[in-house]
């Protein structure tokens, strides 16, 4: 294998790798060495107080997370790029508004509202994977989307694309937020510099504060267990009573701690047309989702992320989110009508947990 091109050939390379990566709409990209060594005491201690909950796979591939070369052999660097996917500015006074009021509206994370970000990404990451390997042709690769034993966030605060929020999420001054990031592993030595960036959450907690169910223990720390985005998504079983009022009408994920973070006033807005939501998802009622049959979720969440889920946690989730909606008399007949049609043993106690909310 040739790898014996210099480090100015390197620079103007990671040049035009940079203008290809715009083009294709990312809206920042960089390089990062594979030394994760100052983020094993957190991830081990984070996964030793079982805070990944049900999530398996955070542990199950041993320690390939924390040393990229083990799961890709030959693995010199990783390149992060970000795609933002927020489709309108955000106004925090409607935030809070909208957050104190009971609705008969559903509320879900904005990322899922559009087509599937593992697809988008995916092909966009393999493009420029290509585009690398038209330069340097024993290119050895591999991308990831938030799809493999990949610690993304660490190597894009390696890579200074952003730093680790209070929140646990990447945050960036000029960016927000609100951007799903892919990391491409691959075996060309690029140049590479440690980049330190300053702590922008400084003494602001209001992250932590807004968290329905406390679910961000401490600063940089959350407790999956008890987050929304986990209860509804991946988590496959009961939802535990002690968070089902705090849950509220949100039926697939939790923005909240992005939404009041003041940093995502700035967030970038997406130009990516698929991350649009669907029509059906721009103001979603709740009773009409949860009159969908399974046919319908099907189709109506085709290419979307909220598909994976299934169609009893969907079931589930609305039913939890109609015991917290104001009464009327279409919900509580919804209500009822379900519960007899139902086999679903997790859907029907869910709904006779509602039912008991609007009980007079």
């Amino acid at each position: 294998m040739n790898l014996s091109y210099d480090q100015d050939d390197r620079k103007d390379d990671w040049q035009q790798i940079r203008q290809h990566a715009k083009a294709l709409g990312f809206g920042s990209i960089d390089v990062t060495d594979c030394d994760l060594s100052s983020y094993h005491k957190h991830y081990h201690e984070w996964t030793e107080n079982h805070f990944h909950g049900d999530m398996g796979y955070m542990t199950k591939h041993g320690d390939k997370r924390l040393y990229p070369e083990q799961l890709v052999p030959n693995t010199q660097c990783a390149i992060v790029v970000t795609l933002d996917y927020l489709t309108q500015k955000i106004d925090l006074k409607q935030v809070k508004q909208a957050l104190s009021n009971r609705s008969e509206k559903a509320v879900m994370s904005q990322y899922a509202l559009g087509r599937d970000y593992h697809k988008v990404i995916r092909k966009k990451l393999q493009s420029l994977a290509n585009y690398i390997t038209t330069l340097y042709p024993e290119h050895q690769y591999r991308v990831f989307t938030d799809s493999a034993p990949v610690l993304e966030k660490p190597l894009a605060e390696k890579a200074g694309i952003g730093v680790i929020g209070k929140h646990g999420n990447l945050l960036n001054k000029h960016h927000g937020s609100f951007f799903f990031i892919g990391v491409i592993y691959t075996n060309i030595p690029f140049e590479t510099k440690q980049k330190k960036l300053e702590d922008i959450c400084g003494k602001c907690s209001a992250c932590i504060k807004i968290c329905p169910t406390n679910a961000i223990v401490s600063p940089k720390v959350v407790d999956a267990r008890k987050c929304i985005s986990y209860l509804t998504i991946e988590n496959k079983g009961v939802i535990p009573i002690e968070f089902r009022k705090a849950i509220g009408t949100r039926i697939y994920g939790c923005d909240d701690c992005q939404l009041i973070c003041p940093w995502n006033k700035y967030a970038s807005l997406t130009k990516e047309k698929d991350f649009f939501p669907k029509a059906f998802f721009t103001s979603p009622n709740l009773i009409d989702l949860f009159s969908w049959t399974e046919a319908e979720f099907l189709k109506n969440t085709e290419g979307s992320a909220i598909r994976r889920i299934g169609y009893h946690c969907w079931q589930r989730n609305l039913a939890i989110a109609l015991g917290n909606a104001p009464y009327s008399k279409k919900l509580l007949t919804t209500l009822q009508e379900s519960l007899t049609i139902t086999v679903d043993l997790i859907v029907r106690e869910s709904i006779e947990w509602a039912l008991m909310q609007h009980k007079s």
